[in-house]
């Protein structure tokens, strides 16, 4: 059953979400590995809470219109929006106060993700809507999913990755000498500006299936697993890539052979999974490569 998963076999609902899943784990293991180069791996954290309000915020406007509240497009636009304006004031926080950016970060997170759960609140008491599995956009909810779901996710994420295929190369510059990049002509702060908002793009695509609070992980543990497997900073993005998509794929199969597991904790455990092997078996920075390095230099040593 698990080799029909893999295989897009199991049926058309599990392939659309194993397709989608694969696509969101490679734009957000591209993103994340620029983040990890960037160290503002964090940042992610808080785009990604602050994407609640504006989701509650679109399901209530639509009800309000009479339209269907859990419209993906509209849930996905309010999410941007208001993470959009939790980027801002981050970047505006750090900028314009003595404020470091970590402490920035928690500010917008804590107040952003606590005004999101009181509009959810109010939407679980509501009578219309049609409000009945919402709160799946925070762990993630892949059972609903539509074809139209799969096809936005999938163009989402494939956007993604054409902006950072165009600015690869001053958002590696950035990473490595800041400086050097200014000197260049390079506008660092809306460079970014440009990252963040990528972080954000991957964080609304992948609210239906890993949601919100999960999607922070995908963009942290692919690039940190391929880390340990080279300097190379372009291998490490596609390494970092190739992981997001392994993840992705595999957590889903695993969950369509299991429809009680919910998906997006199922992803995060095989990325989780991924970067242990990782971190003890790759043969350069891994931990037996360094025991080993280790033993061969005593060696040497005592025989002197």
């Amino acid at each position: 059953m698990l080799f029909d998963a893999l295989t897009l076999q199991l049926g058309y609902n599990a392939a659309l979400v194993a397709l989608g899943a694969s696509a969101l784990g490679l734009a957000a293991g591209v993103v994340g590995a620029f983040l990890y180069f960037r160290k503002r791996s964090l940042v992610s954290d808080a785009v990604s809470h602050a994407t609640l309000p504006g989701l509650a915020l679109a399901f209530l406007a639509m009800v309000a219109l009479g339209g269907d509240g859990r419209t993906l497009p509209v849930l996905m636009l309010g999410s941007a929006l208001s993470a959009w304006i939790g980027l801002l004031v981050v970047s505006w926080l750090t900028r314009r106060t003595r404020l470091r950016e970590d402490a920035a970060i928690g500010a917008v997170l804590s107040v952003f993700f606590g005004f999101g759960i009181v509009l959810m609140t109010v939407i679980q008491s509501m009578q219309s809507g049609r409000q009945a599995g919402l709160d799946g956009f925070l762990l993630g909810s892949t059972a609903g999913m539509l074809r139209n779901d799969a096809i936005v996710i999938a163009i989402g994420g494939v956007l993604v990755l054409a902006v950072v295929w165009l600015l690869r190369r001053p958002l590696l510059l950035t990473a490595f000498d800041e400086g050097f990049a200014e000197v260049q002509g390079i506008n660092t702060h809306r460079l970014d500006l440009a990252l963040m908002t990528l972080v954000l793009a991957v964080t609304v695509v992948g609210l239906k299936i890993v949601g919100l609070i999960l999607i922070v992980a995908l963009l942290i543990i692919p690039a940190a697993a391929a880390r340990f497997w080279s300097d190379n900073a372009v291998r490490v993005v596609l390494l970092s890539g190739v992981f997001g998509a392994v993840s992705g794929h595999v957590g889903a199969a695993l969950s369509a052979t299991a429809p009680s597991l919910p998906t997006g904790p199922i992803i995060v455990l095989v990325a989780t999974a991924l970067f242990t092997v990782s971190m003890f078996f790759a043969p350069g920075r891994g931990v037996i490569a360094g025991m080993i390095r280790h033993a061969r230099m005593r060696g040497r040593v005592d025989g002197i």
